[in-house]
């Protein structure tokens, strides 16, 4: 269904851009207007309006600068912030493949990359016996690196996928206080891992976890951060033109955010389906109450590629390889 929905936006797209080339195409029809009495000429001023398409319309919408860290527009390679065209990130390397010199000893905890960077600088820094003095050399997490004559070994990743039941808090403040997510993660691995964002108490749905901050910042990104996608449960019936409002964008707190994409998930219109690349916390329900809807619940059904099959609510699990490698490279 959202497969067909976009196919047919970008139909009407095509289609109004063809009706806008062909209208100025003609410029003898155009001519010829001005010679019309004034009531004519005031009834082809909506045609004028019309003539850009809905094509036209999402591209006017790239110029908006949000006020908010959550509602930056994304797609493609590109988008516009204030007028000027903004090249998205390059994707993170795959995982285990080579990284360079000062990023492995920063994961390995020694120092900052900065640092690294003097230290190799400094001469004090061999790869498999040989000293690397120059700026950007690169290494496999098999070679053999030493600083100061000490072998140095980066921590290992972890990346855990819980499905957050009711009740928990996700908060270190709320955490001590009540039940905390940490109780449901504390035993998956014995390095220490932060969940990439927030889920309020009473939301359920996935959560990731991960000592790979570089990931991390990825994917919170208001430019190429993952997708999330919400199931929504309401307690009266949503208009249908607050759907197309949340995609368009609305302000939250003073910050604006949309949904990539927003329908309905019953046909009694008191559920529907929410995707965000916003990490702010709580939005979702947030959005929803900002058109003064009550919000009964909310359930995060995906992140990114992640789904909730093979994870029971208040359970875990690890990603595999293909999963974080497929993550690092949509991000």
């Amino acid at each position: 269904m959202e497969y067909l929905c976009l196919m047919k936006k970008q139909n009407s797209g095509r289609a109004g851009a063809r009706s806008s080339q062909a209208s100025r195409s003609k410029p003898s029809e155009s001519r010829s207007s001005t010679n019309r009495p004034d009531s004519s000429r005031s009834k082809s001023k909506p045609e004028a309006g019309k003539r850009s398409g809905p094509g036209k319309k999402s591209d006017q919408k790239t110029n908006f600068r949000p006020d908010g860290p959550g509602g930056k527009p994304r797609g493609g390679s590109t988008f516009r912030k204030g007028g000027k065209p903004v090249t998205r990130q390059k994707p993170l390397a795959a995982l285990g493949g080579p990284m360079r010199l000062n990023r492995f000893i920063s994961n390995a905890g020694v120092c900052s990359r900065r640092e690294a960077d003097s230290l190799i600088e400094s001469g004090v820094v061999t790869v498999n016996g040989e000293i690397i003095i120059q700026m950007g050399h690169k290494v496999n997490i098999s070679d053999s690196v030493q600083v100061g004559g000490v072998t140095i070994r980066p921590e290992a990743k972890r990346y855990i996928l819980l499905n957050k039941p009711k009740g928990f808090g996700t908060s270190m403040a709320d955490a001590k206080a009540r039940r905390g997510v940490h109780e449901l993660v504390q035993k998956a691995c014995k390095e220490e891992i932060q969940s990439i964002d927030k889920l309020d108490r009473e939301s359920t749905g996935l959560m990731l976890f991960t000592n790979d901050e570089e990931l991390m910042v990825r994917l919170n990104h208001p430019q190429s951060g993952a997708a999330k996608l919400y199931h929504v449960i309401l307690a009266e019936r949503v208009q249908p033109n607050h759907l197309e409002q949340l995609k368009e964008g609305i302000i939250v707190d003073k910050g604006f955010v949309k949904a990539t994409e927003a329908e309905f998930a019953n046909d009694e219109r008191t559920h529907i389906g929410l995707k965000l690349t916003s990490s702010r916390s709580r939005i979702a329900r947030r959005m929803l109450e900002e058109l003064s809807y009550h919000v009964v619940k909310v359930d995060r059904v995906t992140i990114g590629p992640l789904t909730k099959k093979d994870v029971p609510r208040g359970s875990f699990r690890h990603l595999t390889e293909a999963e974080v490698n497929l993550l690092r490279m949509s991000s």
